[in-house]
């Protein structure tokens, strides 16, 4: 099979890193705390055009806010599990 060889249009940083993000809310909170790990990796290493920065900030405080919430409603049902009043956990 032959192989084409025109080049793919470039694409500038900003939209490359737009198709990057998986947008919206999380799959999960492991899905999530990935993320934002290969976020902040990759803001540490000081080489991001400004504008991707932002985005990239602007992402990660968003991932960190359903990190925290997933893990207070899994506090909440710990904390009826140990008194003694099990409610079906929703995950919200």
């Amino acid at each position: 099979m032959a192989r084409s060889t025109s080049a793919a249009p470039k694409e500038s940083p900003k939209e490359g890193f737009q198709r990057n993000l998986e947008p919206g809310e999380p799959a999960s909170y492991e899905q999530a705390l990935s993320e934002l790990d290969r976020l902040v990796e990759q803001m540490e290493q000081g080489q991001l055009p400004l504008d991707r920065l932002l985005d990239d900030y602007k992402r990660g405080a968003e991932l960190l806010a359903y990190c925290r919430g997933k893990l207070e409603a899994v506090e909440t049902q710990v904390k009826l599990l140990e008194e003694g009043r099990l409610k079906p956990w929703t995950g919200a």
